[in-house]
């Protein structure tokens, strides 16, 4: 390599190029009429220019719009407020529609029973691990609940008031089985009562036991307080039939309900307070 360098050859080369090259500086100069370095520097950078000209052009026809990491910012925080926003107006809405469900069905059962006398409610205490359905409700016998007053959510069958302070009281569900309600099958007729047992209510079951082994409930059949006992009014709705089996001790047979109602989502009901047919003795 270092032979070529100082070969004749590469020497004829080099004076050839410089001889080329200061040919073309001169013209440059004889033309422009500027200095020789100010055109050394254009014939030099020129193309560099016209390079970064051509660039900056085909930039200013993209339609991206290339903003400040603070203006994007101040965005995406506009964006997230209107996003809180609106999941805040969805929520009131969502608990707006329930609210008018719930009052919609207090209002039908109500004009179908005016002898009722209710004092709304709404839970503020559960035991998550509970499955016996204990909760606690923010009225007690200020508001006229007393115990043993039943609880409801529309028409359907929630509990008994178990416990009563001034302000609050507790409310067994029909999964207790401590809860007996005295009950009746809408299409055979069949009478009986309703209660739990622990294994049941793990399920978010209870059950009509003691019916007769030829008993014509089936699945699907719908499960109503019967009024017996004066603790419950009539007609109320328990639950709807998802089994029925054979007894073990006996020849009877039980019919496994279901409630009508998932008491881990309750958030309002309504207590009876009153009604025509109560035990006075619930109230003393």
């Amino acid at each position: 390599m270092v032979r070529f360098f100082k070969s004749t050859a590469f020497k004829i080369f080099a004076v050839v190029a410089a001889a080329l090259m200061a040919g073309s500086v001169f013209a440059l100069v004889s033309r422009s009429g500027s200095s020789p370095f100010n055109s050394a520097v254009s014939f030099v950078f020129g193309p560099l220019t016209r390079l970064s000209t051509y660039i900056a052009a085909q930039f200013e026809d993209l339609p991206i719009s290339f903003k400040s990491s603070s203006a994007l910012s101040a965005k995406v925080d506009e964006l997230e407020k209107k996003v809180d926003t609106l999941t805040d107006q969805l929520v009131d809405y969502e608990q707006a529609k329930q609210k008018n469900k719930f009052y919609q069905e207090f209002l039908e059962l109500k004009e179908e029973h005016s002898d009722y006398e209710f004092v709304e409610a709404a839970v503020i205490g559960r035991d998550a691990a509970d499955k016996l359905g204990y909760f606690t409700l923010n009225r007690g016998s200020i508001s006229g609940i007393s115990k043993d007053d039943p609880v409801i959510y529309g028409n359907y069958l929630v509990g008994v008031v178990e416990s009563v302070t001034p302000t609050q009281c507790t409310v067994s569900t029909i999964l207790n089985p401590d809860v007996n309600v005295s009950a009746y099958e809408v299409r055979t007729r069949d009478m009986g009562y309703v209660t739990s047992s622990v294994s049941l209510a793990r399920e978010g079951h209870c059950q009509m036991p003691g019916l007769q082994a030829s008993t014509a409930i089936t699945t699907g059949g719908v499960v109503c307080t019967s009024g017996i006992g004066g603790v419950f009014p009539r007609d109320l709705i328990i639950g709807t039939v998802v089994d029925v089996v054979d007894a073990t001790v006996d020849i009877s047979a039980s019919a496994i309900i279901k409630p009508g109602v998932d008491f881990n989502k309750l958030t309002d009901v309504f207590v009876i307070t009153s009604f025509d047919g109560q035990s006075v003795q619930t109230k003393d």
